[in-house]
């Protein structure tokens, strides 16, 4: 319990100062006009108040990541209590903040097109499509997690293809309409159930006497019932993405930066939906250690998404147990029409097509939901179709936070500011997608001394590549 409370108060610190830190390090200027303002154009650029935009983009990053992702990481042990605090403050944070506030100076711009500006025309092209297909994988993953909670825990009845039709199509709407006429309506009813969830399982404890929560003290030992074949590294910070960095993040800032209209929001909106989505994930890290560690008869042979429910139901009453998984649904629904929508922008920009019109938004949405719905069918249809793209998706999506982080970090670097702090959770980034390719299952499947001396290899090859593009950078 000390160790939990400890993690939150950090997770506060660091919101307070080490965000200050980065908002004057990037130099902000509240006077300086925004997208929102010097381009309206009521479907994209829209100004809106800064709490209903901190709501939006918490919900947008906060999907089913910081929650069965945490769940997922939590089998590892205590050690996911450290990279959900120390990523989220020095990694993820800093990544959504420094990528979002790039996006504000320069138009709203999508994410490849920053991949562009700093790292050259050809990184930007294959970061279109790149992160084009990121984000459809997400719209198919979160539309199965929410349609599989709702079946499973509100209508064991009903057809399983019902749920995931209704989720689908609300998607389309969310991706085609005007961003105030449905999200900017509907995610404030959504981040209410998402905080009275983390409020409740947080609450539970304080107020159960029976929770007896691991310290880091007791051990950082690997727990994973498959820890042979699961190490911490480079497993654990593949399985809570969202919860301490993630790329994805980054596809979603565009969207809040089109929508801000002083620079002085950035840092409350960016670095602080982070920290939320941080506190969130610490929770249900922190309960799913407990159930794993005290309740493990519970947990065998349940994924990430039915230890909601089981989590729920030990611990609430069937009112408060119906809000959590709400809750988890709300956040799952929430980035799935986002990341959809990101899909829309990145192809019109790719495309240079005028969004305006509401028949070109569905010209270009078209394919985009096309493949999302194969993809959504192919999850249902295999048996291991979810875990399969889970992983690719996990994956995937912190290699675009590590492309991310280099882009940036030649930002940092162009305006003579200190890139160091960009760099270093790059560096790390780099470290992780590497070795997770070379080790894991789904990539090379290589012995754990090859895979980490080649991903070592890998980070000294991009950390000299950075430095000399640095020295020759300040030598022009």
């Amino acid at each position: 319990m000390i160790t939990f409370v400890i993690a939150l108060l950090l997770l506060v610190f660091g919101y307070l100062i080490y965000g200050r830190l980065i908002e004057r390090m990037v130099e902000v200027d509240p006077n300086r006009p925004t997208p929102a303002t010097t381009m309206a154009d009521g479907v994209d650029y829209v100004p809106m108040k800064p709490w209903r935009i901190f709501l939006i983009q918490f919900l947008n990053i906060a999907g089913v990541g910081p929650i069965v992702g945490a769940i997922m990481g939590a089998q590892f042990g205590t050690a996911s209590f450290l990279w959900i605090v120390f990523g989220c403050i020095f990694g993820g944070a800093v990544h959504d903040f420094v990528s979002g506030y790039v996006s504000l100076c320069n138009k709203g711009c999508s994410l490849p097109e920053i991949h562009g500006r700093f790292l050259g025309n050809g990184t930007k092209q294959f970061m279109r499509y790149f992160t084009v297909i990121l984000m459809i994988l997400v719209g198919a993953v979160f539309v199965k997690t929410p349609s599989q909670l709702l079946i499973t825990n509100f209508t064991p009845d009903w057809q399983i293809w019902i749920w995931p039709v209704i989720i689908f199509v609300y998607y389309m709407l969310a991706t085609m309409l005007p961003i105030d006429k449905l999200i900017g309506r509907i995610y404030p009813i959504f981040g209410i159930l998402l905080l009275l969830m983390a409020v409740f399982v947080m609450c539970a404890f304080f107020f159960r006497p029976e929770v007896h929560l691991t310290e880091v003290w007791e051990g950082l030992e690997n727990s994973h019932p498959n820890a042979a074949t699961n190490p911490i590294f480079p497993m654990m910070f593949v399985s809570i993405a969202c919860g301490a960095i993630s790329g994805f993040h980054a596809t979603q800032s565009p969207l809040m930066a089109r929508c801000m209209v002083s620079e002085k929001q950035a840092r409350p909106i960016f670095y602080g939906a982070m920290i939320a989505e941080g506190v969130v994930a610490l929770i249900w890290a922190a309960a799913a250690t407990y159930f794993f560690h005290d309740k493990p008869e519970l947990c065998a042979g349940q994924g990430g998404d039915a230890m909601v429910g089981v989590i729920a139901r030990e611990w609430f009453t069937p009112v408060l147990a119906v809000i959590t998984v709400l809750g988890v649904i709300a956040a799952a629904i929430t980035s799935g029409d986002t990341a959809l929508r990101s899909a829309r922008l990145i192809v019109a920009d790719i495309f240079k097509i005028d969004q305006k019109p509401i028949w070109k938004r569905f010209l270009v949405a078209l394919p985009v939901f096309l493949l999302a719905g194969a993809i959504l069918v192919y999850t249902f249809a295999d048996a291991n179709g979810f875990q399969t793209i889970w992983r690719y998706f996990a994956w995937a999506n912190q290699l675009l936070a590590m492309v991310t982080l280099y882009a940036v970090t030649v930002y940092l670097i162009q305006r003579g500011k200190c890139w160091i702090v960009t760099f270093i959770p790059a560096l790390f980034m780099t470290m992780v997608c590497a070795s997770y390719i070379l080790i894991a299952k789904e990539g090379l499947h290589l012995n754990a001394p090859v895979a980490y001396g080649l991903g070592g290899l890998i980070t000294a090859a991009a950390a000299l590549l950075c430095v000399w593009y640095a020295i020759s950078y300040k030598k022009r």
